[in-house]
């Protein structure tokens, strides 16, 4: 088993969302005794209201896959030792390809978009992804989730109320150009190679990533001395990092990371 003693978590955010999503994983797993990163993307400095009220907004809009997963390297190669990461959705992806650059002690990738040819048959992801994908419309004018949308991709099953507070907190504006990128070499990862210890964990309920998406991300991975896990949690949507009863979910991952320096 890989030993990692590395207390330094950078965490990715996925697309659509700010990163204050990270909040309260950050306070979790400093209380562990990690020092924690949650960097906003580029052209994301603002909070999700003003990214809102400046949309369609140019910058964001010309967003590019390979930009944002070099940015995340640079970022990565400055901290004071090799982190530990974690993302979500696309997030999940940028971890897995900078996994493949050895910029990680470990992974975990929360619901985590597919990298290029990982495919699924679900209705669900293409109904979810149909709009950020903005086909017929103009690649210089960022796409915005409409409320009806947001409720059917990231937050099912949860509360009207829960529904608009994590709304209007979160969603911000998204590159159309970067969600098409996921098909592209951009989002290529080597699953022959080895790899650092990589946790996959999915929802039942996720209807934006499945968990049989997730699973086929898993299974793709080949190399027989490198450790990967899958864990999958029952009623989990898109939201998993702010959906009520996160805690498990954290808790979990905080529970296999322990494993890892044993």
């Amino acid at each position: 088993m890989t030993k990692t003693t590395s207390k330094t978590i950078l965490f990715i955010t996925g697309a659509f969302v700010s990163n204050d999503c990270w909040r309260e994983w950050q306070l979790f797993f400093e209380k562990k005794g990690y020092q924690t990163f949650a960097p906003a993307w580029p052209y994301k400095n603002e909070t999700a209201d003003v990214l809102r009220r400046q949309a369609p907004e140019s910058d964001i809009a010309k967003q590019r896959l390979a930009d944002l997963t070099a940015y995340f390297a640079d970022f990565a190669l400055a901290l004071p030792e090799k982190p530990i990461i974690i993302g979500h959705s696309m997030g999940g992806l940028i971890t897995q390809l900078l996994m493949q650059r050895n910029l990680a002690v470990a992974g975990i990738a929360i619901h985590s978009l597919q990298p290029k040819d990982v495919l699924t048959f679900k209705f669900s992801f293409y109904k979810a992804g149909w709009g950020p994908l903005g086909f017929f419309t103009s690649v210089k004018k960022s796409f915005l989730m409409s409320f009806r949308q947001w409720q059917y991709a990231f937050t099912n099953g949860m509360s009207f109320d829960e529904q608009k507070e994590a709304y209007y907190r979160l969603l911000t504006p998204e590159s159309k150009l970067l969600v098409r990128d996921a098909i592209t070499d951009a989002a290529k990862v080597d699953f022959t190679a080895p790899h650092v210890p990589l946790l996959f964990i999915a929802g039942s309920c996720d209807r934006f990533i499945p968990a049989s998406l997730n699973h086929t991300n898993y299974s793709k991975y080949k190399d027989k001395d490198s450790r990967k896990s899958f864990k999958i949690f029952e009623g989990r949507n898109h939201y998993v990092l702010g959906q009520p009863g996160w805690e498990e979910v954290a808790g979990y991952t905080n529970n296999w990371l322990e494993e890892l320096s044993y």
